[in-house]
């Protein structure tokens, strides 16, 4: 919310006010009660008009996706609003740092901070990631402008390790928090008490939304538009991006089967089979006869190698190609479940519960939505 609209909700003395574009108010009958509702009428509709201010937080390493990724969601957001004719709607980005100027990226690029963020207040402060972002939440000037700058912000957005500079300020103390996977434990470690979901896209907690990495705060800035605007310009600003589809918060940062190219080591091969044949029988004692070991060797080594036991991996190979039917088009849940090797509707359900917080049927309708209007 705009930190104007504020202002407007002093005016309304009978306190009706719960949201600036509601603008609902209790009304008092005589001539000073007429003048104040139209007084705040007025204002809130000036404050609804007024675009929101996008404080990107720059220092040296950030990554650059980090900041064009949000970026390009609340420019296309605020194109799409003009050409509807509502004009003065949307997001303004301001770039500040600690020290105006250039700021470098971990790629070599160079952006400008046109202000410092200790002279600026934000609507939206959005504090980017780097490859030592650790480092730089060890950073007293900058913990110190973040820390001030949140104060005055309304609402916060950490982008993939971001949020560890976050954390530092106590920003996610007592908070659902999401990361980059690789440095998911890490942050956890650190600051025990942000409740860390290593697996999500993005998390919004309060005036607080942290994304995975890198791509993940172009989902997370999506998730904002539509909290500003609805979900039809989220989809809209998704289609203008030529995004595949806007994911969910609770959809894993990636798939089951990049996470076995990464780690799988000696058992690549296999991860390919699997991958080939999940409608297979694939138990321990089949994957250890292929892999040439003992069930027992199997069971132990595998978790070592890709930090997921036997069944937990295949299951989520299952729902990796489960999500890819779905997302494909297919009608039939029955099918899905024989395709993607769960043999039945209950048993597809159950995991996709489990694992992504949502059924095959609400998976589907949340990507669908809004397609055919």
């Amino acid at each position: 919310m705009p930190l104007a609209c504020r202002a407007a909700f002093a005016i309304c003395a009978g306190g009706g006010c719960t949201d600036c574009r509601k603008r609902v108010f209790r009304v008092r009958f005589g001539r000073k009660s007429i003048f104040f509702v139209i007084a705040a009428t007025a204002l809130i509709f000036y404050c609804v008009a007024m675009k929101q201010r996008v404080v990107f937080f720059l220092y040296p390493g950030i990554v650059s996706l980090d900041v064009s990724g949000p970026l390009e969601v609340f420019a296309a957001a605020t194109d799409l609003l003009e050409r509807s004719d509502r004009k003065g709607q949307g997001y303004t980005p301001v770039f500040a740092a600690c020290t105006p100027g250039p700021v470098r990226t971990s790629s070599g690029l160079e952006l400008m901070a046109e202000a410092a963020l200790e002279n600026i207040t934000p609507d939206i402060l959005v504090v980017p990631g780097a490859p030592d972002a650790e480092t730089a939440a060890k950073n007293s000037q900058i913990l110190e402008q973040v820390r001030r700058a949140a104060a005055r912000a309304g609402r916060i957005a950490g982008v993939c390790s971001g949020a560890f500079i976050l954390a530092a300020c106590g920003l996610l103390h007592g908070k659902r928090a999401a990361t980059h996977w690789l440095v998911a434990n890490r942050l956890a470690e650190l600051y025990p008490q942000t409740a860390v979901e290593p697996d999500a896209i993005f998390v919004r907690d309060g005036n607080t939304s942290t994304s995975g990495g890198v791509t993940a705060g172009i989902d997370l800035a999506l998730d904002m538009v539509e909290e500003d605007y609805g979900d039809r310009l989220a989809l809209e600003v998704a289609r203008v991006l030529l995004l595949y589809r806007r994911r969910p918060g609770n959809q894993s940062q990636y798939s089951s089967a990049l996470a076995a190219q990464v780690n799988a080591g000696r058992f690549a091969p296999l991860v390919r089979w699997m991958e080939e044949n999940l409608d297979s029988n694939l138990s321990v004692e089949c994957l250890a006869d292929r892999a040439h070991m003992s069930p027992r060797s199997f069971a132990r080594v595998f978790p070592a190698q890709t930090g997921s036991s036997p069944a937990r991996f295949v299951e989520g190979l299952r729902i990796t190609r489960a999500r890819e039917l779905l997302e494909a088009g297919a009608e039939s849940f029955a099918s899905v479940a024989q395709l993607a090797g769960f043999g039945s509707e209950e048993r597809l359900r159950n995991a996709f519960i489990r694992r992504l917080g949502l059924s095959p049927h609400q998976y589907r309708s949340h990507f669908f939505k809004g397609e055919q209007s």
